[in-house]
Order: C-alpha cells, then sequence, then structure tokens
C-alpha cells in the first residue's frame, strides 16, 4: 500500500513538472512591420512570427499595417495592439472549400488545429485585387477543421470590384467543417461590415459557433450578391446571441409576386436547434429567417423589413418568445409548419401581425400584443419562399 502511495506521488509530482515546464516553455514574439513602434520586435511579418512560433505561444503585433496572407496550424494566441492592420494585397488561393473543393482566398487562416485566439486585430480586403467570377472565394478570417475564438476584431472590405458585385463571394467569417472533423469558434465583440456576400457564415456538420455581441453591417440597397448578415447553415449548430445586424437589402427585390431572390440580416439554413437571443435586426427584407426545425427565438428586436416579414419560420417545434417586430411590409411574424409555438410577443406596424399558412397544424399562438396591423392573425395559402433564399455554401 506504501508502495502504491509513493508510486502515486510520484506521478502526480512528474504531472505538475510536465505542466509548469510547458507554461514557462510559452513566450512571446513581437511584431513590427517598421520597427518603429517596437523596435525590439524580432519579426517583421506576422507569418514569419507563426512559423517561429510554438504551439502554445503568444504573438504580439504592434501597430502597422501588414501586406501578407496569414496561415496558421498551431495554437497560437494573436494580440494586435490598436491600428494594427492586416491587409493582404492581391490575395492569392490559399484553401479549398471543405464542401465541394472549390479555390478559397483567403487573408488570415486557420487550419487543422485547436485554441487559436485572435484579439484586437483589423482585417481589411481593400486590396484583394480579385477580378473573376466565379472563384475563388473571397473571405477575411476562416477557420476550417479548427478551433478557437476572434474577439475585439474588425473584419471589413471583403467584396470584389464593382464589375463582379452580383457573384456570390466576398465574405467577413467562415467556419466551416470537412471530413468528419470539427471546428468550435467564439465570434465575439467583433465588427463586421462592407462584405459582399454574408458577414459571418458557420457551415456543415461538426461545426459549432457561439457569435455573441457583433455589429454586422451590410453594405445596404444592392443590386449584386443577396446578402445574409450571419448565416448557421447545412448542419452546423450554435448560438445567435446580443448581436446587431443591419442593412442587408437586395435592390431587386420590391414585391412579394416579382421578387427572385431577398436579403436576411439573420439566416439559419438547414441547422437545427439553434438558438437567437435578445439579437437586435433592422432593414432587410426579412429580420429573422429560419428554415430549420427546434429553432428557439427569445427577446429578438426586428424592424424595418421591406417586401417581407420580420420574423419567418418555416420548419417545425421552432418558437418565437418575448421579441417585437416593429414595421414590417407583409407579416410581423410569418409560420410555416406545424407545432411551432409564438407567444408573448409585441408586434408594431405591419400587413398582417402573424401569418400561419394553410395546413399548419399544432401551433400555439397565445399572449401576443398587435398593434396597427389592418388583420391581426391571417391564415394565408402557403407561399414558400425559402427557394428564393440564397445562402452561401
Amino acid at each position: 500500500m506504501k508502495f502504491r502511495a509513493t508510486l502515486l506521488a510520484t506521478l502526480v509530482c512528474l504531472i505538475a513538472i510536465a505542466f509548469f515546464a510547458r507554461a514557462s516553455a510559452a513566450k512571446t514574439l513581437l511584431v513590427d512591420v517598421n520597427m518603429v513602434a517596437c523596435p525590439t520586435a524580432a519579426y517583421t511579418s506576422i507569418q514569419a512570427a507563426v512559423n517561429g512560433a510554438s504551439s502554445g505561444d503568444t504573438i504580439r503585433i504592434c501597430p502597422g499595417v501588414y501586406v501578407e496572407q496569414v496561415s496558421i496550424d498551431k495554437s497560437l494566441t494573436l494580440t494586435a495592439e490598436s491600428g494594427a492592420i492586416l491587409m493582404p494585397s492581391s490575395l492569392q488561393a490559399n484553401s479549398t472549400s471543405l464542401y465541394d473543393g472549390s479555390p478559397l482566398a483567403v487573408a488570415l487562416l486557420v487550419t487543422n488545429t485547436t485554441g487559436v485566439t485572435i484579439s484586437g486585430l483589423i482585417v481589411d480586403g481593400t486590396n484583394n485585387a480579385i477580378s473573376e467570377c466565379p472563384p475563388p472565394d473571397l473571405f477575411g478570417i476562416a477557420f476550417q477543421n479548427a478551433s478557437g475564438t476572434i474577439a475585439h476584431s474588425t473584419v471589413r472590405n471583403f467584396k470584389l470590384t464593382a464589375a463582379y458585385n452580383g457573384c456570390q463571394s466576398g465574405t467577413g467569417i467562415l467556419v466551416q467543417s470537412g471530413g468528419g472533423l470539427s471546428s468550435k469558434v467564439t465570434i465575439e465583440t467583433s465588427s463586421i461590415h462592407d462584405f459582399q456576400k454574408n458577414g459571418i457564415t458557420a457551415d456543415e456538420v461538426g461545426t459549432s459557433v457561439v457569435i455573441n455581441s457583433n455589429t454586422v453591417t451590410g453594405v445596404g440597397p444592392t443590386t449584386g450578391a443577396a446578402q445574409n448578415g450571419i448565416q448557421i447553415g447545412y448542419g452546423a449548430t450554435g448560438s445567435i446571441t446580443n448581436n446587431t445586424v443591419t442593412n442587408n437589402v437586395w435592390s431587386p427585390c420590391t414585391a412579394v409576386a416579382t421578387c427572385t431572390a431577398f436579403a436576411t440580416n439573420i439566416l439559419v439554413y438547414q441547422s437545427d436547434n439553434i438558438t437567437l437571443t435578445n439579437n437586435v435586426v433592422s432593414v432587410s427584407q426579412v429580420g429573422i429567417f429560419v428554415a430549420a426545425n427546434n429553432a428557439t427565438l427569445t427577446g429578438n428586436r426586428s424592424s424595418a423589413n421591406s417586401v417581407f416579414d420580420g420574423i419567418h419560420f418555416e420548419g417545425t417545434s421552432n418558437s418565437v418568445k418575448s421579441s417585437t417586430v416593429v414595421n414590417s411590409s407583409e407579416s410581423g411574424i410569418y409560420v410555416d409548419g406545424n407545432n411551432n409555438t409564438i407567444q408573448n410577443n409585441t408586434i408594431i406596424e405591419a400587413g398582417v401581425g402573424i401569418l400561419v399558412t394553410t395546413g399548419s397544424t399544432g401551433y400555439l399562438i397565445s399572449g401576443n400584443s398587435i398593434f396597427d396591423c389592418p388583420t391581426t392573425i391571417q391564415d394565408p395559402k402557403v407561399r414558400n419562399i425559402a427557394q428564393l433564399l440564397k445562402p452561401q455554401r
């Protein structure tokens, strides 16, 4: 018994020694593109620092404009000081889609690793110089079969030239999984704007995201790609909470009968069990569109929705509770499917307060407050506009 106790104590000591040795070995690498703000920096490019770093290290990025594409395949923390901008020139394809193998051009690529944190960095696609459509598809930050966190960062100007503004390319942040592997990413307190297609996209089985407290701003009325501010789709899972998403409008869509596509602020597409809580969305054709099952919406606010709806469900066992919809052209809340719950919501100024399609069964509508709507609740012919969606994949 004494021998066993001694052996156990020895093993604990060895594990502790290994842990502290690993912790003490982690180091901080300093990067300064022009050696002015941080004259003691050992590196002048972010990629060089990544290449020289070991897993667990921190890379501190000093102010300056870094004209490079960066690829990360080890566990690292990138901490950028205010004024540090990653702005590649003439982006080249440096990855492929895990869905169909098409080429991707990514400014900051994280692949096949875990524990990567990106904080405080501006990623700017102004000089991407991509002048072709179809691919390579353009992205600001991409996590592919990789996990980590993006926080306090800005991703902006990922769009093609005006001649190619109809291309379904140009997205701020992509999280994607494939080959039976996974990606678990938290995206929080960041700004994503002036993108061409989507602000944030999380796609495919194996992908799990927490999208929290971000500001995502589309380009406003556009005849180019039909935008989606935040998209979770194709089997991905996660939550969308406390975000502000605005200004995603596809200009050619002006009437229900003639629209061939439309924009959304938040889109959940073929991904079940998503939670959406306390988001504020405004200025779009549909504020929140769910084409999935078992979604839970609580405390969201949707306003200024032209042509279609503030909140739109197509699926089963979804619920929208304690949410507010203000000023929607067709309906405040649209429901198509069985066993859906619409409870304790406030709807102000819409063509119809709540639209529930013919054939929908088992739904619960109760405790809603509806104001300034010519019709409070209506049972219309099934319309199914999900076929007009333009999700990114």
